[in-house]
């Protein structure tokens, strides 16, 4: 569009008591070429009639505003889909950063390249066309048909979309068909109620909206959000799409011949092969979970001894009817409930054990005392977790006088010629010893996720098939356990329930009804060619020049969420509606050939080289910081609210995600004379925050190539660091920014500076 520029500066605030306006907006002006407004309060509905008189009068379509940080008043100064407004964070970053005896002159240069960055970066935006399917199907495929996949398929054709749901076994309901009881979902908290799961299945039978198909398991999914095809094969049977996660010797023929895919490529042979799949506009995996394998603990009797069951196992013995050992048949008077292995693993639980495997225990322990009054229940644990309103539950167990609980060390279980078990444990609360003799022992096998092992969904991705780099979560199925519940690293395919995380009935009910949501929000936001979380309602997306791509296939390798293969040749093949926008593709690119219309490699560069770099004064040193807007950036406007001050020689650029900075700005930036560079990002390894997954870790590798192109330059590595900080660790800002500073004045100024 041709562009009409207007700028407009607020006073408020304090803005006004530490910045000459007249003299920023003499800078707008002559600098840059604008018209320049100012205005005590932009957000007031005077402020925004002057902007808005603008644009209705005078043909106005870019608007900068230099008012508070682009986090606030959004509604305020947005001016519709058809205008350009691009905003200079001259509150937080200026007027609240800096301490009342900040030198002025300091103070006024900062204001001013904050302005010239803005107006720089108006100028190199563009308005976005969305990215919109030809046709955008609305259906939803769930996996799984027990209570989270019965709740999800329920929920999603309330809201009036078709449902198919696919159930491997040949009966609805999953392992909750075996309950005899579930936990308390309502005050008091401490009775078990009687399990849901046949009302669930009576109203998804009865449901007009959805299509059930028992026996049945994905074969392969391709495609993308609004666009899915997927076929199916009966459960158990094995498909040409089943690749392996590696291609060996042995499968390559079978590539070759077109008839296994392989996972790095083969797109383009499984969808001319498979034409004839049902197509779906997002998919919700409810496929539950496994018992953990205790048969390792040879000293407890697992798989050796009839009697010694785990909890999943105990749970099925006893939703048939009164329990019985399955060595005799002989009615259960006493069990023992191991919730942790013991032995040389004292003080550790069962793998994948939980809050819910402790409340197995409490209601399978008051089984033993509804089947016989006289019956004994022993719970023997290193962690008892009964969180919230199930602390109730726990003490109504506690309070039974035929339910025993001890923290306790199981040393080792020996069975008796009559099927009966021995139970020695140490290290008891009671400071004592404890040999116990029981009828049954029952073991706190965890829940393990069916992703763990599984390539549930079977991805035709260039990526492969499984849902990626699984490991971050032991194997649970999420892309960001905290800020994203249900979302998992491929968009479009949302988890709920036991593969997810460990839930009780009620979080699994709302688990599902999540994931029904975030599905419909996904193929909702695809028909209107917007993003789906965090970048929720972005109309960009990534456009790549491929003229000059040379198939070095970065960018499908780095991409968090699988959203782009490519062909035979390696040029890559964009699917817009998997892509989150985080710009990690930008970052990888090193031809530069990837961008966005209002995020790319030329604004931000274009906006480093915008900032007055002093060329004759030794203590106006220039820096310029790189900011994830998801956490770092919101961090230093909370550092700012709270007047921790940050040093007044650094420039702020928030960028989508550190995955999304290109190391070019950092060679120009040091070849124009800046003296350091800092990327503050999220924290990233076992207990990652990054929304966009791996963007922090990823900039992280990326600086051992800044390391080289600094040795070239003759500059010292020192000058460029990456640093992490939560959203909640505003008070380490100071200490992070500031002390960089320190560390590059004691260098000295950047040699370059004034070439």
């Amino acid at each position: 569009m041709d562009k009409k520029y207007s700028a407009y500066l607020c006073t408020g605030c304090g803005i006004g008591d530490v910045v000459d306006i007249e003299a920023l907006s003499g800078v707008v002006s002559s600098e840059m070429g604008m018209e320049c407004k100012t205005h005590q309060a932009l957000c007031s509905a005077d402020g925004r009639a002057l902007i808005e008189g603008d644009i209705n009068e005078n043909g106005v379509n870019t608007v900068i505003v230099g008012a508070c940080s682009p986090r606030v008043m959004q509604d305020e100064f947005t001016f519709g889909d058809d205008k350009i407004t691009v905003r200079a964070n001259l509150r937080e970053q200026v007027a609240w950063s800096n301490p009342p005896d900040a030198d002025k002159e300091y103070v006024q240069e900062q204001a001013s390249d904050y302005m010239r960055m803005a107006c720089t970066q108006a100028k190199k935006s563009e308005l976005p066309d969305p990215y919109l399917l030809e046709t955008v199907n609305k259906r939803i495929l769930v996996m799984g048909g027990g209570i989270a996949g019965l709740t999800a398929a329920k929920e999603a054709a309330a809201a009036g979309y078709e449902v198919t749901l696919v159930e491997k076994s040949d009966i609805l309901g999953g392992k909750a068909v075996n309950w005899r009881h579930s936990f308390p979902t309502k005050a008091p908290w401490t009775d078990m109620e009687t399990p849901i799961v046949n009302d669930l299945i009576q109203a998804v039978q009865d449901a007009d909206k959805i299509t059930v198909k028992t026996g049945t398991e994905v074969a392969r999914t391709s495609g993308a959000p609004g666009n899915y095809n997927v076929t199916f094969k009966g459960a158990g049977t094995k498909s040409d799409w089943d690749a392996p996660a590696k291609v060996g010797v042995d499968e390559q023929d079978a590539i070759d011949k077109g008839t296994m895919e392989d996972p790095n490529v083969g797109l383009q042979h499984y969808m001319k092969d498979n034409p004839d799949g049902e197509k779906f506009g997002a998919v919700i995996m409810a496929t539950g979970w496994t018992p953990a394998d205790v048969s390792e603990y040879e000293h407890l009797g697992a798989g050796k001894f009839q009697n010694v069951l785990t909890n999943a196992e105990f749970e099925k013995i006893a939703g048939q009817g009164k329990i019985v050992r399955p060595s005799d048949g002989k009615p259960v008077e006493s069990v023992a409930f191991v919730q942790s292995p013991g032995g040389s693993e004292h003080d550790r639980d069962f793998p994948y054990c939980n809050s819910v495997t402790s409340l197995v225990a409490l209601k399978q322990a008051q089984y033993v005392r509804e089947d016989n009054p006289n019956g004994k229940a022993y719970i023997l644990y290193q962690h008892m977790r009964t969180p919230g309103n199930m602390e109730l539950f726990y003490k109504a167990a506690q309070n039974d006088d035929g339910i025993f609980m001890t923290k306790a060390n199981v040393m080792k279980i020996e069975e008796s010629a009559d099927g009966s078990l021995s139970v020695a444990a140490e290290d008891t609360l009671l400071n004592e010893n404890l040999n116990l003799n029981v009828d049954m022992v029952v073991l706190a096998a965890g829940m393990v996720p069916t992703t763990k092992d599984a390539n549930v969904v079977n991805l035709a991705y260039r990526q492969g098939p499984a849902l990626s780099d699984l490991d971050l979560f032991d194997g649970y199925a999420d892309s960001h356990f905290i800020c994203f519940p249900y979302e998992t690293r491929r968009t479009g395919v949302y988890a709920c329930g036991g593969v997810r995380k460990a839930t009780t009935v009620d979080e699994t009910i709302d688990d599902a009804t999540g994931a029904a949501l975030k599905a419909i929000q996904c193929f909702e936001s695809a028909d209107r060619g917007v993003s789906v979380h965090p970048r929720s309602g972005d109309k960009t997306y990534p456009e790549f020049f491929m003229q000059r791509c040379t198939q070095c296939k970065r960018c499908t390798e780095e991409c968090p969420f699988g959203a782009i293969d490519d062909d035979e040749k390696g040029t890559p093949l964009p699917n817009p509606t998997r892509c989150r926008r985080c710009g990690t593709c930008m970052g990888a690119c090193p031809e530069r050939i990837i961008g966005f219309k209002d995020y790319n490699v030329d604004m931000i560069g274009s906006m480093v080289k915008s900032i007055e770099v002093p060329d004759d004064d030794e203590d106006k040193l220039r820096f310029v910081a790189f900011v994830c807007e998801n956490d770092a950036y919101p961090a230093i406007d909370m550092a700012a609210m709270r007047r921790l001050g940050i040093n007044n020689l650094v420039r702020i650029i928030p960028v989508r995600c550190l995955g999304s900075v290109n190391m070019v700005w950092i060679k120009d930036a040091m070849s124009a004379g800046m003296d350091g560079a800092i990327l503050l990002g999220c924290q990233y390894g076992d207990d990652y925050q990054c929304h966009f997954v791996k963007g922090s870790e990823l900039a992280d590798k990326r600086m051992v190539n800044i390391a080289e192109t600094m040795g070239s330059l003759g500059l010292e590595v020192e000058r460029v660091a990456v640093k992490q900080v939560a959203i909640n660790e505003y008070h380490k800002i100071p200490e992070i920014i500031n002390g960089f500073v320190e560390e590059i004045i004691d260098l000295g100024p950047n040699p370059f500076k004034g070439f």
